[in-house]
């Protein structure tokens, strides 16, 4: 049967189903053992009987789950009309559920053509690499959910931490039984809800190999790894490694085990996912998957062929535009939501999917549109990375009211405030607000906001108040890597410092970026770690460092408990005032800007640092938040309270634990109902009571 794709389930046996528009001939192999070179069958499709349209299948009698298979495709090896067919090569199945690497493989038996000739890429290779080839795994879909259940929770209630599965519990600190496994993230759910995160965003899980980097560290002599897998292999598989049980097809069921158990906690998961390009790279990289299956319709392709367009800075560009390429997509998606109960997709790069057949970034595009009216994905949460390598960023513009963004802005301009720059005052209010200014002309509102300030892909918070430049010499790219500009600042001191002073203007810079999250309007993101200072060494984009300077470090926790407990509590004070959680801009009615003196801000003034706010609430108490960015101590004046309350103290930046929080309604009443003095660079929440 031409249908469904992939490896499915038929009677007493599995059908296979696969696309090829110009193979001239497909075979099917299959193997006892992950390492073997020799496969213990094979099956040639027959293009007359085993051919439906574009569809190669055949149903075979008799196969298990557990059992592994590839497929070889035979056609034209000609790179410059775009074919790159080498049936010496075994290629993984792209609706594979499951794949089973061999350890240490680095993909460079997978090479296409000869390395060694001078034509480089136009000379196909005779090498046979089934015995270092990923193998497809047959998977059955027998799972006892336990009545499990969409989660649905509104963008208003959401709180998102982001964390890399095996980075988060592979540290000896982090005291689980499974460490570096979807298991070890089980453990720490109960961290997860103490803190108040309501869904975790999982850095890429769909399998990967994290040994085809080539370089390495020039301090250590280690060789580097592809950590945070960014390099798809297989859209449909979750990654083996994450496993605890290294049986051919764990994998499926322990993720299904953590979905499950996160959603008994009340938590969902959102997957990191990247269509936009996979690990086959430019064209000298291995022949793998898509690109010995039909290279010509899976890749975007230059004018000359032979070469592929670059949107993504990897070498290669996923072909979006191409019907054939947008069911795989929707297929994967369809799949993650149906199979393995995931609540939504943060789209890595998502302006690329919105490009069409001549590169050019579109309004309205297609595959975007698909994607938020399917009707299959309609409750999960769907967020874009909107901009892509090749200058397209559309932060506040991307497609349809469905989708959330990061919001880059918000970072910047928010990073940028507490910095001290001049002339951010505007831009950090309009941030707090929800930034209307970038939603409102296309009907959305708040909720379409992804606030954060921190992500993987930059400096902790940590580093972002202790260092003013990268360091990442330890990627073996002589510092170029990384972007240059983190609108950063050390504090006085490029790194760690045992200087009181500094380390006391650190945290309170960091308890400024978080309390800024917490009472923004929009979607609050958390990096995980950062809500107890992880580091890691000034290294702003560690990509490939799978050891200390990316494993979460659990001794910092209580190193630095003082800020955990600012963070659990700014997110705790979030959830009881529901007037800062509002998926809708705020009105005239709803909040009005003072600046220290009680008078209007002068928003034009370029050095003007501080100011506050008053926010009307009509379901709990009135709030009054005030900012000083500036260098020097503050005196803003209070606004009367709505009668019969007075102010109470809710949050000070500037003052340590005990006093640097109270829980809601336990709030400290102020000794001077009149004024309030605001040190240098703190914020100060007072709520009405």
């Amino acid at each position: 049967m031409p249908f469904p794709l992939g490896a499915r389930a038929r009677g007493n046996g599995v059908n296979f189903a696969i696309f090829s528009r110009h193979a001239t001939g497909v075979r099917l192999d299959f193997f006892d053992h992950s390492e073997d070179s020799v496969p213990a069958r094979s099956i040639l499709l027959d293009s007359a009987r085993n051919k439906t349209g574009d569809i190669w299948h055949v149903w075979l009698e008799g196969i298990r789950p557990g059992q592994l298979y590839g497929f070889r495709f035979a056609g034209p090896y000609a790179p410059h009309r775009g074919h790159r067919f080498n049936p010496d090569k075994l290629v993984v199945d792209p609706y594979a559920t499951a794949i089973a690497l061999v350890p240490g493989c680095d993909f460079l038996p997978a090479l296409g053509y000869d390395p060694s000739s001078p034509q480089k890429d136009l000379s196909s290779s005779e090498a046979d690499d089934a015995a270092t080839a990923p193998k497809c795994v047959v998977t059955h879909g027998d799972f006892d959910w336990q009545g499990d259940q969409p989660l649905r929770h509104s963008w208003g209630s959401t709180v998102i931490y982001e964390l890399h599965v095996r980075g988060y519990t592979a540290h000896p600190n982090a005291r689980v039984a499974f460490p570096g496994t979807y298991r070890g993230l089980v453990e720490k759910i109960p961290y997860l809800k103490d803190l108040g995160a309501t869904a975790v965003e999982l850095m890429p899980v769909q399998e990967f190999n994290e040994n085809h980097l080539s370089r390495m560290n020039p301090r250590t002599g280690e060789q580097l790894k592809n950590y945070w897998g960014y390099d798809p292999l297989c859209f449909f598989a979750p990654k083996a490694s994450y496993a605890s049980v290294q049986d051919a097809g764990a994998q499926v069921l322990e993720f299904k085990e953590m979905i499950r158990t996160f959603h008994q906690a009340g938590i969902e998961v959102i997957l990191d996912v990247v269509f936009n390009h996979t690990v086959e790279g430019n064209e000298l990289g291995p022949t793998v998957c898509l690109r010995g299956i039909d290279n010509a319709i899976y890749y975007w392709l230059d004018g000359d062929k032979r070469f592929y367009r670059d949107f993504t800075g990897t070498g290669q560009t996923i072909n979006a535009a191409h019907p054939v390429v947008r069911d795989l997509i929707l297929d994967a998606l369809r799949y993650w939501v149906m199979e393995m109960h995931v609540d939504g997709f943060r789209f890595d790069l998502a302006s690329v999917l919105g490009r069409d057949r001549s590169g050019h970034v579109l309004a309205d595009a297609p595959l975007l549109e698909r994607i938020a009216e399917d009707p299959i994905l309609r409750d999960a949460k769907l967020i874009a990375e909107a901009w892509d390598a090749a200058g397209a960023y559309q932060v506040g513009s991307f497609s349809d009211c469905r989708w959330a963004e990061w919001n880059g802005r918000f970072r910047d301009d928010v990073r940028r405030f507490w910095r001290g720059d001049e002339g951010m005052m505007g831009a950090f209010a309009s941030r707090m607000c929800g930034s209307s200014d970038l939603y409102s002309g296309s009907g959305k509102g708040p909720e379409s906001s992804i606030n954060f300030v921190t992500c993987h892909d930059g400096f902790t918070l940590n580093d972002l108040v202790s260092y003013s430049h990268k360091h990442n010499a330890g990627n073996g790219e002589h510092d170029r890597d990384g972007p240059s500009e983190n609108y950063s600042a050390s504090c006085g001191v490029e790194g760690a410092s045992s200087d009181p002073k500094v380390e006391m203007a650190r945290v309170r810079q960091i308890k400024n970026f978080l309390l800024t999250i917490a009472i923004s309007r929009g979607v609050p993101m958390l990096l995980g770690g950062d809500e107890f200072r992880r580091s890691q060494g000034g290294n702003n984009n560690a990509y490939c460092q799978d050891n200390d300077i990316s494993w979460v470090d659990w001794s910092s926790l209580q190193r630095n408990s003082d800020v955990f407990r600012f963070a659990r509590g700014v997110f705790a004070l979030r959830r009881a005032h529901p007037v800062l959680r509002r998926e809708a801009f705020y009105t005239d009615q709803e909040i009005r800007w003072f600046n220290p003196s009680g008078k209007s801000p002068d928003w034009f003034d370029p050095r003007q640092k501080s100011l506050a706010c008053l926010i009307r609430s009509q379901d709990v108490a009135d709030l009054f938040l005030m900012f000083n960015a500036a260098r020097e101590t503050v005196t803003f004046t209070l606004p009367s309270p709505c009668c019969p309350n007075s102010w109470r103290l809710a949050a000070d930046t500037a003052e340590s634990s005990p006093l640097g929080f109270y829980s809601p309604g336990e709030e400290a009443v102020l000794a001077n109902p009149a004024s309030y003095l605001v040190r240098s660079r703190s914020s100060v929440i007072l709520v009405a009571r």
